[in-house]
């Protein structure tokens, strides 16, 4: 963060903004969304400690989470959903995989979105049926082309991903991934194709 001689924009509304305004604050977007993988990674790092009543904190069930597809072959951008996919725990109680979706919409396919953004509807199925609910609320995705893969991360990787006794990867294996996957986004309309 800059102090209070850095180099700052004159305007004061947007439409009064000048070329050389648009100049200094493009100089200061790059540093700055260079180290967005890192900025995930701290947040990521609140979830330590939370368990929430379940069996394994938050950030161990994320690492599990990841550790499970990793070992199963599947590729980085598949990686680090898995790993960030309940990262939006700690703000949106309510609607955390939103969350976990936008913040990887730009760097990973329309699949691993939809996935991330869909998780919580299909990992329903495990449990909604203890709490009252329709455990098949999922089926109104059902003929969607993404379904099945959903279907299948949350039975292979995030609904098994409570094992208190599992081996995952500490988080410091998965940093240099992230920082892979989030250093180019694919689709953002900051960035020239």
């Amino acid at each position: 963060m800059g102090g209070p001689n850095e180099l700052r924009a004159k305007f004061s509304s947007m439409e009064e903004g000048t070329e050389e305004d648009w100049s200094i604050i493009s100089g200061h977007y790059m540093p700055f969304a260079s180290k967005v993988a890192d900025r995930v990674l701290d947040h990521l790092r609140l979830l330590d400690g939370d368990y929430g009543g379940f069996p394994v904190d938050r950030l161990e069930h994320s690492l599990q989470t990841a550790t499970r597809a990793h070992r199963d072959g599947r590729p980085d951008d598949y990686v680090v959903m898995a790993l960030l996919h309940d990262i939006g725990d700690t703000l949106c109680t309510f609607n955390h995989p939103d969350v976990a979706a936008a913040i990887l919409k730009p760097f990973v396919s329309e699949k691993l979105h939809w996935i991330t953004e869909k998780h919580g509807i299909f990992q329903g199925y495990y449990f909604f049926h203890h709490l009252g609910q329709d455990r098949d609320l999922r089926e109104q995705f059902r003929g969607h082309e993404h379904f099945e893969d959903c279907a299948e991360f949350c039975e292979k990787y995030d609904q098994a991903a409570f094992d208190a006794n599992y081996d995952s990867a500490p988080l410091e294996f998965f940093e240099p991934i992230v920082k892979r996957v989030m250093a180019r986004p694919l689709n953002s309309i900051y960035v020239k194709e």
